[in-house]
């Protein structure tokens, strides 16, 4: 089996740590701490996985550009990688507004939190798909 890399992009105390379970199923994890990151880190490696909070853009959506926190990544992400599977944890609260960041990139899975490890997993194999 093949190891595939994945992009865990912690932006709150919210993001369940799944360290030990990505090591479990020959993932290596790379973790950043801010989107910033993230994008630099695909200069020079790019992720099969990634896996992060959705955070609407409710007062600071740009002149209407983005729509949350992980537009400009996933914008960035397309230069390097078509085929990288996203996975969007979120909040009940703010899951409603999920289905505008799935209209402009494709969403593997969209998990509510709280996220535990038997709901996440199935993803990572990559034999379920769920959208918004």
């Amino acid at each position: 089996m093949s190891v595939r890399n994945l992009f865990s992009i912690v932006e709150s105390p919210l993001h369940p740590d799944f360290s030990a379970l990505y090591k479990r199923l020959n993932i290596e994890e790379s973790k950043f701490s801010s989107m910033r990151k993230a994008i630099s880190a695909l200069k020079s490696q790019t992720p099969d996985l990634v896996v992060a909070e959705f955070m609407y853009g409710y007062g600071n959506n740009y002149a209407g550009v983005n729509v949350c926190n992980l537009d400009v990544f996933l914008y960035s992400l397309q230069k390097y990688s078509d085929n990288s599977r996203i996975i969007v944890l979120v909040e009940k609260r703010e899951y409603q507004y999920v289905e505008k960041l799935a209209a402009l990139f494709p969403l593997h899975a969209v998990l509510q939190y709280p996220v535990r490890e038997q709901d996440i997993e199935p993803f990572l194999s990559g034999n379920t798909q769920a959208g918004p």
